[in-house]
């Protein structure tokens, strides 16, 4: 088995995605791209600036089951393994997206944003599993936000609480949760799974209010993914420091 580490970050055409894959291939990592349009993804591979040159892309949106199943086929029928899945494809579809809570929020939002940002997660990780399975010590990062800390939106004081995405903070509750219970299921694997917490970035989705630039975002989701054997398991992370659920 070759010592070069495979990596598939999903919705890898832009955003913390993309930087997600720049870093990780200046690190040695040979990166599949995925994101729903391939065209985007020729764009991103032809302008290139990471260290190593993109392994492939995969057109995959990951909602659709047929999707998941080509992307895992491909994978398993080329490279024979996955050493780590970055699970960051992720959406906020509801308006006034600051104000919105569970008194309002639409079931169609809900279905969407839990059909995008965890629904698929699991099914795509589930598809990949076999794959994972085969590396010698292969990294699930799922990238969350501190949004889906139960204990941050339960403290009044602490400056996140005012913030009502409700589906978006659902879907990443939900997400943190199955961090925990896959960690725990694969506990004797070998495999590492972690939830990051990129920070407030900005992105397209973070807009340019954020604090963050999207470089200093991706770097807490870059390190959990290279860890080593004795790195966190089942742990919600920020640049190094672990978050309360």
């Amino acid at each position: 088995m070759s010592n070069e580490r495979i990596a598939l970050v999903t919705g890898s055409n832009r955003g913390i995605g993309l930087e997600v894959a720049k870093q990780l291939s200046d690190q040695g990592v040979k990166v599949i791209l995925s994101g729903r349009s391939q065209e985007k993804l020729q764009e991103v591979k032809a302008a290139w600036t990471g260290k190593v040159a993109p392994l492939d892309t995969i057109e995959l949106d990951i909602t659709k089951a047929n999707d998941r199943a080509r992307a895992a086929q491909k994978i398993a029928e080329q490279y024979g393994r996955l050493d780590i899945l970055v699970n960051n494809a992720g959406v906020i579809v509801e308006g006034e997206w600051a104000q919105n809570n569970s008194e309002t929020i639409s079931q169609d939002d809900l279905q969407t944003t839990f059909d995008i940002n965890l629904f698929a997660q699991i099914g795509l990780t589930q598809e990949l599993l076999p794959l994972l399975k085969k590396s010698k010590a292969a990294r699930i990062v799922n990238v969350s936000s501190i949004l889906g800390s139960l204990a941050v939106n339960a403290d009044a004081e602490s400056g996140w609480s005012a913030v009502k995405p409700f589906a978006y903070n659902a879907s990443k509750a939900a997400l943190n949760m199955f961090t925990v219970s896959l960690s725990q299921s694969l506990a004797e694997t070998g495999i590492k799974v972690n939830s990051a917490h990129p920070g407030w970035v900005k992105t397209d989705l973070g807009t340019s209010a954020a604090p963050m630039e999207v470089t200093d975002g991706a770097s807490t989701v870059v390190d959990l993914a290279l860890i080593d054997n004795d790195g966190p398991n089942g742990q919600f992370v920020h640049l190094g420091e672990a978050q309360p659920w």
